[in-house]
């Protein structure tokens, strides 16, 4: 079991002024050995034999040339839910994972941070707090719905600490046969899955300590050992922490993180077997939230000066999660193998939010209220399954067997302050919290007010010809999908007012031709799900239950890979439905109707991978086509859909300087185009772009590898919205400096 704990972080000044004093206590013997050459190297050990010096010189290339061995962070392929992993070549998606070296690299402090590498993803707010929320193709992936191992339910859903993860690994397009119907129903466009870290052949002890403007400080670290005759099991511990003030004035985080992952295989390898417990605090004070609109509202506002807070100070969330999982697989021939994994979570969430309303886009007048949430949730999840190989004459057979469940619990309070105060983004006044007098459940006893549970069964065959040079996968899965909604009340559980229960069988079809041996051309249909609605409001068939929405996608596409580079083209269509009331003629009457369609068109270019010795690339672009079809009444045919921008471009830069080994230099730039904030399509953003600059530096000081790390993000402190998906604004980070060591005792 993992117990907490707790870290000192509560000043920040005294965290700054303790990072800089170790930062600088660690990097002043470096230019006592500096890896440039073996001259230099020498003449500051002349006390040393020229044995003692060479040995030196010696460990110190080795450790640049691991590090640099260690710079392909982006690789082809990954999890892929039920046909488990694969290498991007041999699939027809388009997956890509995102390992722990870019995240200690680029300094990553939310899941969010380590997504802007991703050209294809875009990262917001959830609605009306300070959880993450991301855009893949168009469509959202919830909190709730990004998985681990495969498995939902078991991941913090509003903030995740990427300290404990291996691998980031994102999967575009709908993936209903592959990991069954997301919790919370999205995860339509793409789907985003982590790995835990586990113990290496290497033994590591890892300490970090890190410093982000204005005033926060923080630390890690890592320990992996592997022990018996055989190397037979693991243990991998990770502690790591940060609190303080952020580049947004008067914007307060902390985070806590403990992990603890082992592994165990039998001497034959046969058998494999993983657990990971963890432990997440998380929490903001005072942030910066994001905008709404007034409905009168026919402008939008400029962005504010890009360090402002138009928050107030009062508001805050507190995350506190306890998760975790069991793995195994069993060989049972060389050909067929079983596996099974357990995952579960247990939360505690609260907060106090107060989102601004502008209702007078030139002056930035608005108005701000306060609602308090408790949110508790307990989540069981599992998955198990065969996978077997054979051959009937000259075909070669995939079989992927196996079924899931995910069991949710949930219970939530709130209290609504009914009067907002006055407020204005540009000059914010600070307030007290208005009186909440709304309440809905017991605020210090949440009672349950969702049950979730999600079950399917899938197959699928992979099927290979002509020496593996064609693959065709054809599949299933059956989902059942059983939803129970309680009213809020103050004397226990409330009254079901919520009954869903349907299923549904998404197939899956996907083609692979390999051209060349590192080349692949590859098409696929597959599906999304999600709850369908249950018609309400003045309608003639209130309370008729509509099936689960299947959104469709068709996909065809070309990749490359020489493994220290790969390359993938995408061409897709999405088409999600949904429902809202029609008039029945002119008798004054109203039906529900599951009629409308957003279809999104796109193409994506991603490139990841060493360019030419020493000069590395990851990014690429989309262009996007959101069109909303069968609108009521025609109204909004044609027009695009909310939040989504028309492309998005990344590229980051890496390149080893050749006169100074050990040291890299980093750009990145991230462009976004024009998203629309209301369905009508007369208020939009702007196209905006960020520079971000970095630079790292890896030596040896007394035969110990040291890595000094230091980062401008908005290099230029550009002020710009950065999205407008589900029709709000959410502002862009202001410059933030980053610098970070590391060494590996």
């Amino acid at each position: 079991m993992r117990a907490s704990l707790s870290i000192p972080l509560s000043n920040p000044l005294r965290v700054a002024r303790l990072s800089c004093l170790l930062l600088a206590g660690t990097a002043f013997p470096a230019f006592a050995a500096p890896v440039s050459t073996v001259a230099d190297t020498t003449s500051t050990t002349s006390t040393k034999s020229p044995t003692e010096a060479q040995q030196i010189s010696q460990d110190e290339e080795i450790v640049v040339r691991a590090r640099r061995r260690d710079q392909m962070q982006v690789s082809s392929g990954g999890q892929l839910g039920a046909l488990g992993n694969k290498k991007g070549l041999d699939v027809p998606f388009n997956i890509r994972s995102y390992n722990s070296s870019l995240i200690l690299n680029q300094q990553s402090q939310t899941l969010g941070e380590v997504l802007e590498n991703d050209p294809t993803v875009r990262t917001t707010y959830g609605y009306g707090n300070f959880s993450e929320m991301f855009v893949i193709r168009g469509f959202a992936v919830n909190g709730d719905d990004v998985s681990i191992n495969g498995l939902y339910g078991i991941t913090p859903r509003q903030l995740v600490s990427p300290e404990l993860y291996d691998q980031v690994q994102v999967l575009n397009g709908a993936s209903a046969f592959l990991n069954g119907a997301a919790p919370s129903g999205s995860a339509i466009g793409g789907n985003i899955n982590l790995l835990f870290k586990h113990a290496t052949n290497a033994p590591l002890t890892r300490l970090t300590g890190d410093y982000t403007s204005s005033a926060m400080g923080g630390g890690s670290i890592d320990v992996g050992r592997r022990f018996g005759q055989d190397k037979d099991f693991g243990v991998r511990l990770n502690v790591a922490g940060k609190s303080g003030e952020d580049a947004v004035t008067d914007e307060y985080r902390h985070s806590t993180t403990l992990g603890a992952d082992f592994d165990w295989h039998d001497r034959d390898n046969r058998t494999r077997i993983t657990m990971d417990i963890d432990y997440e605090n998380q929490g903001v004070d005072g942030g910066r939230p994001a905008i709404f609109l007034g409905s009168a509202v026919t402008a939008v506002p400029r962005p504010v000066a890009p360090s402002h807070n138009f928050g107030q100070r009062w508001a805050y969330n507190d995350l506190n999660y306890v998760f975790g999982m069991l793995n195994a697989e069993h060989d049972l021939t060389k050909n067929i193998t079983l596996y099974g994994a357990f995952g579960a979570l247990t939360s505690n969430e609260k907060g106090n939010y107060s989102n601004p309303t502008v209702t007078d886009p030139a002056t930035g007048a608005g108005t701000a209220g306060a609602m308090y949430v408790p949110y508790d949730q307990t989540n069981e999840s599992t998955r198990a399954g065969v996978r077997a190989h054979f051959r009937t004459g000259f075909i070669r057979h995939e079989i992927n067997a196996g079924g899931s469940g995910l069991w949710e619990d949930s219970a939530a309070a709130y209290a609504m302050a009914l009067t907002p105060g006055a407020t204005n983004i540009y000059n914010t006044p600070q307030f007290s919290a208005p009186a909440e007098t709304f309440v809905g459940g017991v605020l210090n006893d949440p009672q349950s007010t969702n049950r979730t549970r999600l079950y399917s069964l899938f197959f699928s065959d992979t099927m290979s010809f002509f020496h593996d040079r064609v693959a065709l996968t054809g599949g299933f899965r059956y989902q059942n999908m059983l939803i129970k909604g309680y009213a809020y009340s103050k004397t226990g559980q409330g009254a079901m007012n919520n009954h869903y229960d349907q299923d549904a069988i998404t197939p899956v079809v996907g083609l692979v031709i390999h051209p060349t041996r590192r080349t692949s051309l590859y098409f696929n249909r597959i599906e999304g799900l999600s709850q369908g609605p249950t018609a309400s409001g003045n309608v003639v068939n209130l309370g008729e239950i509509f099936p689960p929405y299947k959104s469709t996608q068709y996909e065809v596409g070309a990749k490359y890979d020489t493994g220290r580079f790969s390359a993938a083209l995408a061409v897709y269509e999405i088409s999600q439905p949904n429902a809202y009331s029609v008039a029945l003629g002119n008798t004054g009457q109203f039906a529900f109707r599951e009629d409308g369609l957003q279809r999104n068109r796109g193409i994506e270019l991603t490139l990841n991978g060493e360019i030419l010795p020493g000069l590395r690339f990851n990014g690429g672009g989309t262009v996007i086509q959101a069109d909303l079809r069968h609108t009521a009444n025609g109204l909004q045919d044609g027009n695009t859909a909310i939040g989504v921008p028309n492309y998005t471009i990344n590229g980051n830069l890496e390149y080893d300087l050749p006169f100074l080994k050990g040291a890299t230099v980093v750009g990145r730039v991230v462009n976004t185009g024009k998203q629309w904030v209301n369905t009508a399509n007369t208020l939009h953003i702007p196209v905006w772009t960020r520079f971000d600059l970095a630079g790292r530096y890896t030596f040896v000081t007394h035969h110990t590898p040291v890595t000094l790390r230091f980062g401008v993000d908005n290099l230029a402190n550009t002020r710009y919205w950065s999205s407008a998906f589900n029709g709000y604004l959410m502002q862009g980070m202001p410059r933030t400096f980053k610098f970070s060591f590391t060494t590996d005792l």
